[in-house]
C-alpha cells in the first residue's frame, strides 16, 4: 500500500466491552455511513466466550454514554444498572477488629467554600472523615441514597456517580447501538490464521467461515490471548507482578434473598489476607469476586476465605476461576494494528480501572485517527507514548491502596510495603507530599487517569499523615473554617431529604423513564 493512500477500512477482532465500545467511539468520530466515512467491521467469534466480569465503571463512561447517543433510561433498564457513587474500601488501613474499619473513595469533586478545608481537616481534634468535609456524597452512600432524582434529566444528577452493570447486557447493548446506529458492520467468524506482510505487518485475517478478511487498520481486542498484537506481531508483555502481586480472581454471581434488598451506590471492596474481595450489587444480583495473589495463599485457601464471606445459602454457587496477567504490552500499536482492551494490558480490577482506560483509549484513537498510512507512525508514536504513560499512573494509585496500609496480619500486607515493589514515581510523590499538601500541578497532564481528588480520598483515608508544624502555623483561619464546616453540614442535611432511596429510583426509572437531555 502506498504511504499517501487514504484508510478507509478498519477491521476490530473481538467483541466484548472493550470491542463494542471502541466500535462505537470510531463510527461515531469517523462516520461510515457517510461520503468519505471510514468502513469499520467487528469481527466476534462465537466460540470464545468473554470474561465478562467487568461491572464496575467510573464516572467518565457517564459522558460516554452520553457522547455516544445512548439513552440513560434505555442503559439502566437493558443492562440491570445501578448508581455507583463510590468504592467503600473496608479493612484496608488496620487489621481486622470487631468492627468494621472503612473510608469511601467518593466521585464528587472536593467543595471549596470559601477555602480549601483540607488543612483544616488535617488539624481536626476528633475522628471525622475527610469525605464529610468536602461533600455530602460520603452521607449519601451511607444513607444508600441515589445521586439524582426523578426531576434531573438523562445524566444529570445532584452527585457525581457512574454505574454498575451487567457487562453482557452492555455489550448486547453497545452492539446493536453500533450497527443499527452508527453503521458498525458485524461479521461473525473463528480466526484461524494471522498472516503477516514482508514488512511484519497484518496482511489480513484468516477466518473459518468468512476466508481471508483484510483492512488498512487492525483493532485487537482478543482479551488475554492478544491474538494480533501479542501473538501474531510479537509485541513483548512487559509483567508488573513485581509492584501489583494479585494475579488470580474468583467470581460468583449471587441472588438476592429478597426482590427488594436495598442496594448499595458504591461498590464494596474487602480486604482480605492475600488480596480483596469486590460486592457489586445490581438490581437482581450481586457480582463478586475475589482477586488475590497465588504466591500468599493457595487456590483452595482463597476459595475458603471467599466462601466465608459470601456466607451461609451460597455453598453450591459455582466459582469461576481468572488468572490475570498483570502489566502491558511494550507497545499497544505496533506497524497496522492497536490493541485495545484486556489485549493491550491489564491491572487488577481496584478503582475499576479496565473498562476506564480501555474507554479512554479508544476515545484517544478515534480522536486521533490517522488519515493517510503515512500518519500512521507518528499517530502509533504518541498513542504508545501516552498510553503507557497512563498505565504507569494507574499502577502508582492502585499500588498506593498498598502502600499506605498499616495491617500486619499477613505477609501480602507487609510485602506490599517492601521498598522494592515501591515505583520510584509513588515514592518520590509521598515523600514529597510529607512536606507538601498535594495540588492541581501534581497532576498536570489532561490525560491523568487519576487526579488530585481521588489521591485526597484515598491518602486521607487512609490516614496518610503530612508534617504537621507549618501546616498548621500557615493556616490559621479557623473561623471561616467552621463557617464553611457548617455550610456543608447543611448541604448534607438537605441533600440526605432531598434525594430518594437507591432501589426507589431505579424502580421509578423502569417504570416512567427520565427526562431526555
Amino acid at each position: 500500500m502506498h504511504q499517501t493512500e487514504v484508510i478507509r477500512k478498519v477491521l476490530i477482532v473481538g467483541g466484548g466491552t472493550a470491542g463494542w465500545l471502541t466500535a462505537c467511539h470510531l463510527a461515531k468520530h469517523l462516520q461510515p455511513r457517510s461520503a468519505g466515512g471510514v468502513q469499520i467491521t467487528l469481527l466476534e467469534s462465537p466460540d470464545i466466550p468473554t470474561i465478562g466480569v467487568g461491572e464496575g465503571t467510573v464516572p467518565a463512561i457517564r459522558r460516554s454514554l452520553q457522547y455516544l447517543g445512548i439513552s440513560e433510561t434505555e442503559f439502566i433498564r437493558r443492562c440491570d444498572a445501578t448508581f455507583k457513587q463510590s468504592i467503600k474500601f473496608v479493612d484496608w488501613t488496620h487489621n481486622p477488629g470487631p468492627v468494621a474499619d472503612y473510608y469511601h473513595h467518593i466521585f464528587d469533586y472536593p467543595e471549596q467554600p470559601g477555602l480549601d478545608l483540607t488543612p483544616y481537616w488535617l488539624q481536626r481534634s476528633d475522628q471525622s472523615r475527610f469525605t464529610d468535609w468536602v461533600s455530602v456524597q460520603g452521607h449519601l452512600c451511607d444513607a444508600f441514597k441515589a445521586p439524582k432524582t426523578m426531576t434531573h434529566a438523562e445524566y444529570d444528577g445532584l452527585a457525581n456517580y457512574a454505574y454498575h452493570l451487567d457487562a453482557a447486557k452492555f455489550a448486547a447493548l453497545l452492539t446493536e447501538h453500533a450497527t443499527q446506529k452508527l453503521g458498525v458492520q458485524h461479521q461473525r467468524a473463528t480466526v484461524t490464521a494471522v498472516p503477516l506482510r514482508s514488512d511484519g505487518a497484518i496482511a489480513g485475517v484468516q477466518t473459518d467461515l468468512l476466508g481471508v478478511l483484510d483492512a488498512d487498520l487492525y483493532v485487537d481486542c482478543t482479551g488475554f490471548a492478544s491474538l494480533l498484537l501479542g501473538q501474531a506481531l510479537q509485541v513483548p508483555f512487559i509483567p508488573k507482578s513485581e509492584i501489583l502481586f494479585a494475579d488470580s480472581a474468583l467470581a460468583v454471581q449471587v441472588p438476592y434473598q429478597t426482590p427488594e434488598q436495598e442496594i448499595p451506590p458504591y461498590t464494596i471492596a474487602t480486604a482480605q489476607p492475600a488480596g480483596w474481595i469486590w460486592d457489586i450489587g445490581l438490581t437482581t444480583r450481586r457480582g463478586t469476586g475475589y482477586v488475590y495473589s497465588s504466591q500468599h495463599c493457595s487456590h483452595d485457601e482463597a476459595e475458603q476465605a471467599f466462601r466465608r464471606y459470601l456466607g451461609k445459602g451460597t455453598e453450591e454457587l459455582p466459582l469461576r476461576r481468572i488468572p490475570m496477567q498483570v502489566g502491558y504490552r511494550a507497545e499497544v500499536w505496533h506497524k497496522n494494528c492497536v490493541a485495545i482492551g484486556l489485549s493491550q494490558g491489564f491491572v487488577e480490577p481496584l478503582e475499576a480501572t479496565g473498562l476506564l482506560v480501555f474507554d479512554a483509549t479508544a476515545r484517544m484513537l478515534a480522536e486521533q485517527f490517522p488519515l493517510t498510512q503515512s500518519a500512521v507512525a507518528g499517530a502509533a508514536r504518541r498513542f504508545n507514548q501516552k498510553v503507557r504513560q497512563s498505565w504507569d499512573k494507574v499502577i502508582d494509585f492502585i499500588k498506593l491502596h498498598y502502600l499506605l496500609s498499616q495491617r500486619t496480619d499477613s505477609a501480602f500486607w507487609l510485602d506490599n510495603r517492601m521498598a522494592e515493589s515501591i515505583p520510584a514515581s509513588l515514592a518520590d510523590n509521598l515523600a514529597y507530599w510529607q512536606h507538601q499538601l498535594p495540588s492541581h500541578y501534581d497532576f498536570s497532564s489532561r490525560f491523568e487517569i487519576f487526579n488530585l481528588d481521588n489521591y485526597q480520598y484515598v491518602l486521607y483515608g487512609m490516614e496518610f499523615k503530612p508534617e504537621m508544624a507549618a501546616l498548621t502555623e500557615r493556616h490559621q483561619q479557623h473561623e471561616q473554617a467552621a463557617a464553611a464546616l457548617h455550610w456543608m453540614q447543611q448541604r448534607q442535611q438537605q441533600a440526605l431529604a432531598t434525594l430518594p432511596g437507591h432501589r426507589a429510583l431505579l424502580n421509578n426509572i423502569k417504570k416512567y423513564g427520565l427526562q431526555r437531555v
